[in-house]
Protein backbone atom coordinates (compact mmCIF):
# COMPACT_ATOMS: atom_id res chain seq x y z
CA UNK A 1 0.00 0.00 0.00
CA UNK A 2 1.04 3.51 -1.01
CA UNK A 3 1.81 5.09 2.78
CA UNK A 4 0.74 8.98 3.30
CA UNK A 5 4.00 10.21 3.43
CA UNK A 6 5.00 9.12 -0.52
CA UNK A 7 1.44 9.83 -0.93
CA UNK A 8 1.46 13.80 0.40
CA UNK A 9 4.99 14.36 -0.98
CA UNK A 10 4.01 12.95 -3.96
CA UNK A 11 0.72 15.17 -4.42
CA UNK A 12 2.35 18.49 -2.67
CA UNK A 13 5.00 18.18 -5.81
CA UNK A 14 1.88 17.62 -8.19
CA UNK A 15 0.04 20.99 -6.74
CA UNK A 16 -2.64 18.87 -6.16
CA UNK A 17 -4.75 19.41 -3.10
CA UNK A 18 -5.21 16.89 -0.98
CA UNK A 19 -6.36 15.92 3.26
CA UNK A 20 -4.22 14.77 5.88
CA UNK A 21 -7.02 12.73 8.48
CA UNK A 22 -5.14 11.29 11.74
CA UNK A 23 -6.50 9.43 14.37
CA UNK A 24 -5.53 11.87 17.29
CA UNK A 25 -7.79 10.28 20.28
CA UNK A 26 -9.01 6.47 20.73
CA UNK A 27 -11.36 5.46 23.81
CA UNK A 28 -12.23 1.70 23.89
CA UNK A 29 -11.60 -0.47 21.13
CA UNK A 30 -10.74 1.43 17.23
CA UNK A 31 -9.44 -0.45 14.19
CA UNK A 32 -6.44 2.10 14.60
CA UNK A 33 -4.43 3.44 17.35
CA UNK A 34 -3.84 7.38 18.01
CA UNK A 35 -1.42 8.54 14.87
CA UNK A 36 -2.56 6.86 12.49
CA UNK A 37 -2.97 8.56 9.32
CA UNK A 38 -4.50 8.67 5.69
CA UNK A 39 -4.00 11.04 3.04
CA UNK A 40 -7.79 12.36 0.49
CA UNK A 41 -7.53 13.62 -2.60
CA UNK A 42 -10.47 14.09 -5.00
CA UNK A 43 -9.88 10.86 -7.06
CA UNK A 44 -7.62 9.06 -4.30
CA UNK A 45 -7.08 7.78 -0.82
CA UNK A 46 -3.56 6.38 0.35
CA UNK A 47 -2.82 4.53 3.34
CA UNK A 48 -5.57 3.65 5.83
CA UNK A 49 -6.99 4.67 9.51
CA UNK A 50 -8.79 1.28 10.19
CA UNK A 51 -11.13 0.80 6.80
CA UNK A 52 -15.29 0.34 7.10
CA UNK A 53 -17.76 2.79 7.54
CA UNK A 54 -15.40 5.16 9.40
CA UNK A 55 -12.91 5.61 6.91
CA UNK A 56 -15.68 6.12 4.24
CA UNK A 57 -16.81 8.76 5.84
CA UNK A 58 -13.52 10.31 6.70
CA UNK A 59 -12.70 10.37 3.08
CA UNK A 60 -16.51 11.90 2.06
CA UNK A 61 -15.95 14.46 5.24
CA UNK A 62 -12.48 15.33 3.25
CA UNK A 63 -13.74 15.36 -0.13
CA UNK A 64 -16.43 17.66 0.81
CA UNK A 65 -13.76 19.54 2.55
CA UNK A 66 -12.09 19.75 -0.99
CA UNK A 67 -15.13 20.64 -3.17
CA UNK A 68 -15.33 23.98 -0.72
CA UNK A 69 -12.15 25.00 -0.56
CA UNK A 70 -12.19 24.93 2.61
CA UNK A 71 -8.78 25.89 4.40
CA UNK A 72 -9.43 25.48 7.94
CA UNK A 73 -8.51 22.09 9.97
CA UNK A 74 -11.72 20.45 11.26
CA UNK A 75 -12.21 17.61 14.12
CA UNK A 76 -15.34 15.72 14.40
CA UNK A 77 -15.18 12.68 17.18
CA UNK A 78 -16.98 9.02 15.84
CA UNK A 79 -19.16 7.03 17.63
CA UNK A 80 -17.88 3.69 16.50
CA UNK A 81 -20.39 1.38 17.29
CA UNK A 82 -23.86 3.89 17.94
CA UNK A 83 -23.20 6.20 14.08
CA UNK A 84 -21.24 3.62 12.37
CA UNK A 85 -22.74 0.57 12.84
CA UNK A 86 -18.77 -0.72 13.21
CA UNK A 87 -18.24 -4.00 15.72
CA UNK A 88 -15.19 -1.75 17.45
CA UNK A 89 -17.60 0.10 19.86
CA UNK A 90 -15.20 2.50 20.78
CA UNK A 91 -14.90 6.08 19.89
CA UNK A 92 -11.79 8.26 18.08
CA UNK A 93 -11.26 11.26 17.01
CA UNK A 94 -10.29 12.29 13.65
CA UNK A 95 -8.21 15.68 13.03
CA UNK A 96 -8.80 16.83 9.23
CA UNK A 97 -5.74 18.95 7.88
CA UNK A 98 -6.07 20.44 4.55
CA UNK A 99 -2.87 20.21 2.70
CA UNK A 100 -1.29 22.09 -0.77
CA UNK A 101 -4.77 23.77 -0.80
CA UNK A 102 -4.68 26.65 -3.21
CA UNK A 103 -6.53 29.88 -1.93
CA UNK A 104 -6.84 31.27 -5.82
CA UNK A 105 -7.66 29.23 -9.01
CA UNK A 106 -6.33 32.17 -11.72
CA UNK A 107 -6.85 32.42 -15.65
CA UNK A 108 -5.04 34.96 -17.21
CA UNK A 109 -6.42 35.19 -20.98
CA UNK A 110 -3.68 37.01 -23.25
CA UNK A 111 0.10 36.68 -22.99
CA UNK A 112 0.83 40.78 -24.08
CA UNK A 113 3.06 42.61 -22.58
CA UNK A 114 0.87 43.10 -19.44
CA UNK A 115 0.40 39.65 -19.46
CA UNK A 116 4.18 38.96 -19.31
CA UNK A 117 4.08 41.60 -16.81
CA UNK A 118 1.28 40.34 -14.18
CA UNK A 119 2.01 36.66 -14.70
CA UNK A 120 5.11 36.22 -12.58
CA UNK A 121 3.25 38.64 -9.76
CA UNK A 122 0.46 36.06 -9.64
CA UNK A 123 2.57 32.73 -9.05
CA UNK A 124 4.64 34.69 -6.43
CA UNK A 125 0.99 34.69 -4.90
CA UNK A 126 -0.69 31.30 -3.26
CA UNK A 127 -2.45 30.54 -6.63
CA UNK A 128 -2.31 28.76 -9.68
CA UNK A 129 -2.51 29.87 -12.97
CA UNK A 130 -3.50 29.53 -16.50
CA UNK A 131 -1.94 31.53 -18.94
CA UNK A 132 -3.77 31.13 -22.03
CA UNK A 133 -3.09 32.68 -25.21
CA UNK A 134 -3.54 31.55 -28.86
CA UNK A 135 -0.38 33.13 -29.88
CA UNK A 136 2.69 30.42 -29.23
CA UNK A 137 5.53 32.89 -29.63
CA UNK A 138 4.25 35.43 -27.32
CA UNK A 139 4.93 33.50 -24.15
CA UNK A 140 8.18 34.12 -23.27
CA UNK A 141 10.94 31.01 -22.77
CA UNK A 142 10.63 30.21 -18.98
CA UNK A 143 7.54 29.69 -17.37
CA UNK A 144 7.13 30.33 -13.99
CA UNK A 145 6.61 27.94 -11.49
CA UNK A 146 2.87 27.19 -11.20
CA UNK A 147 1.80 28.31 -14.04
CA UNK A 148 0.71 26.39 -16.89
CA UNK A 149 1.21 27.67 -20.49
CA UNK A 150 -2.28 26.80 -22.56
CA UNK A 151 -1.78 27.57 -26.57
CA UNK A 152 -5.56 27.19 -27.70
CA UNK A 153 -6.58 27.99 -31.44
CA UNK A 154 -10.44 28.73 -29.44
CA UNK A 155 -9.69 30.38 -25.67
CA UNK A 156 -12.83 30.48 -25.03
CA UNK A 157 -13.19 26.64 -25.20
CA UNK A 158 -10.94 26.95 -22.00
CA UNK A 159 -13.66 28.70 -20.01
CA UNK A 160 -16.05 25.28 -19.49
CA UNK A 161 -12.62 24.19 -17.69
CA UNK A 162 -12.35 26.29 -15.46
CA UNK A 163 -13.20 25.78 -11.77
CA UNK A 164 -16.40 27.61 -10.36
CA UNK A 165 -14.45 30.77 -8.29
CA UNK A 166 -11.95 31.21 -10.80
CA UNK A 167 -10.44 34.67 -10.77
CA UNK A 168 -10.32 35.69 -14.50
CA UNK A 169 -8.33 37.90 -16.35
CA UNK A 170 -9.08 38.99 -20.02
CA UNK A 171 -6.44 40.99 -22.00
CA UNK A 172 -5.94 39.40 -25.22
CA UNK A 173 -4.44 40.99 -28.43
CA UNK A 174 -7.96 41.41 -30.15
CA UNK A 175 -11.02 43.31 -28.91
CA UNK A 176 -13.55 40.44 -30.32
CA UNK A 177 -12.05 37.70 -28.79
CA UNK A 178 -12.32 39.94 -25.23
CA UNK A 179 -15.73 40.66 -26.44
CA UNK A 180 -16.52 36.66 -26.46
CA UNK A 181 -14.69 35.84 -23.47
CA UNK A 182 -16.69 38.05 -21.90
CA UNK A 183 -19.83 36.78 -22.81
CA UNK A 184 -18.82 33.10 -21.92
CA UNK A 185 -17.37 33.90 -18.68
CA UNK A 186 -20.87 36.17 -17.49
CA UNK A 187 -22.58 33.26 -18.85
CA UNK A 188 -21.67 31.08 -16.51
CA UNK A 189 -21.28 33.79 -13.76
CA UNK A 190 -19.66 31.53 -11.04
CA UNK A 191 -16.12 33.17 -10.99
CA UNK A 192 -14.79 34.95 -7.96
CA UNK A 193 -13.12 37.75 -10.06
CA UNK A 194 -13.43 38.67 -13.47
CA UNK A 195 -11.28 41.93 -14.89
CA UNK A 196 -11.58 43.32 -18.41
CA UNK A 197 -8.64 45.49 -19.10
CA UNK A 198 -9.38 48.77 -21.23
CA UNK A 199 -10.64 52.10 -20.37
CA UNK A 200 -14.44 53.52 -19.29
CA UNK A 201 -14.95 53.74 -23.03
CA UNK A 202 -14.67 50.05 -23.78
CA UNK A 203 -16.18 49.39 -20.86
CA UNK A 204 -20.11 51.22 -22.49
CA UNK A 205 -19.28 49.52 -25.75
CA UNK A 206 -19.49 46.16 -24.19
CA UNK A 207 -22.02 46.58 -22.06
CA UNK A 208 -24.66 48.00 -25.03
CA UNK A 209 -23.35 44.64 -26.89
CA UNK A 210 -24.13 42.40 -24.48
CA UNK A 211 -27.12 43.65 -23.11
CA UNK A 212 -28.29 43.19 -26.95
CA UNK A 213 -27.06 39.68 -26.23
CA UNK A 214 -29.51 39.51 -22.89
CA UNK A 215 -27.08 40.26 -20.17
CA UNK A 216 -29.02 42.20 -17.65
CA UNK A 217 -27.09 44.66 -15.50
CA UNK A 218 -26.80 43.00 -12.49
CA UNK A 219 -24.62 40.26 -14.25
CA UNK A 220 -22.65 43.37 -16.30
CA UNK A 221 -21.95 44.80 -12.91
CA UNK A 222 -20.14 41.78 -11.94
CA UNK A 223 -17.46 42.68 -14.98
CA UNK A 224 -14.20 45.12 -13.34
CA UNK A 225 -13.82 47.63 -16.54
CA UNK A 226 -11.10 49.48 -16.29
CA UNK A 227 -10.02 46.72 -13.39
CA UNK A 228 -7.03 47.34 -10.78
CA UNK A 229 -6.58 49.73 -7.82
CA UNK A 230 -7.04 53.32 -9.01
CA UNK A 231 -4.85 54.24 -6.18
CA UNK A 232 -1.98 52.35 -8.23
CA UNK A 233 -1.26 55.12 -11.25
CA UNK A 234 0.78 54.53 -14.43
CA UNK A 235 0.53 53.03 -17.60
CA UNK A 236 3.57 51.03 -18.16
CA UNK A 237 2.91 47.36 -18.26
CA UNK A 238 4.44 46.90 -14.84
CA UNK A 239 2.65 49.29 -13.62
CA UNK A 240 -0.87 47.95 -15.22
CA UNK A 241 0.45 44.57 -13.63
CA UNK A 242 0.82 45.44 -10.45
CA UNK A 243 -2.28 47.40 -9.90
CA UNK A 244 -4.58 44.53 -11.40
CA UNK A 245 -2.26 42.36 -8.63
CA UNK A 246 -3.31 44.21 -5.90
CA UNK A 247 -6.98 44.12 -6.62
CA UNK A 248 -6.94 40.41 -7.13
CA UNK A 249 -5.11 40.15 -3.28
CA UNK A 250 -7.69 42.41 -1.76
CA UNK A 251 -10.74 39.93 -3.38
CA UNK A 252 -8.68 37.04 -2.20
CA UNK A 253 -8.08 37.91 1.38
CA UNK A 254 -11.93 38.88 1.97
CA UNK A 255 -12.73 35.12 0.83
CA UNK A 256 -9.86 33.31 2.76
CA UNK A 257 -8.11 33.79 5.83
CA UNK A 258 -10.30 31.05 8.25
CA UNK A 259 -8.86 30.55 11.64
CA UNK A 260 -7.33 27.19 12.58
CA UNK A 261 -8.53 25.30 15.04
CA UNK A 262 -7.21 25.48 18.36
CA UNK A 263 -6.42 23.34 21.90
CA UNK A 264 -10.03 24.23 23.23
CA UNK A 265 -12.21 23.03 20.08
CA UNK A 266 -9.82 19.59 20.49
CA UNK A 267 -10.91 19.68 24.01
CA UNK A 268 -14.68 19.64 23.73
CA UNK A 269 -14.48 16.64 21.03
CA UNK A 270 -12.27 14.55 23.51
CA UNK A 271 -13.87 12.39 26.90
CA UNK A 272 -14.26 14.43 29.73
CA UNK A 273 -10.98 12.59 31.30
CA UNK A 274 -8.74 13.74 28.63
CA UNK A 275 -9.53 17.35 28.50
CA UNK A 276 -7.44 18.68 31.53
CA UNK A 277 -4.11 16.80 29.80
CA UNK A 278 -5.02 19.05 26.61
CA UNK A 279 -5.84 22.23 28.44
CA UNK A 280 -2.20 21.64 29.95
Amino acid sequence: MYNWISALADLQTQGEPCVLVTIIEELGSTPRNAGSKMVVSASQAFDTIGGGHLEYKAMQIARDMLAAGKQATHLERFSLGASLGQCCGGATVLLFEPMGQVQAQIAVFGAGHVGRALVPLLASLPCRVRWIDSREQEFPEQIPQGVRKIVSEEPVDEIDHLPPGSYCIVMTHNHQLDLELTAALLKRNDFAYFGLIGSKTKRVKFEHRLRDRGFDAGTLQRMRCPMGLGEVKGKLPVEIAISIAGEIIATYNAHFGQPSVGAEPIAKLLPASRRSQVAN
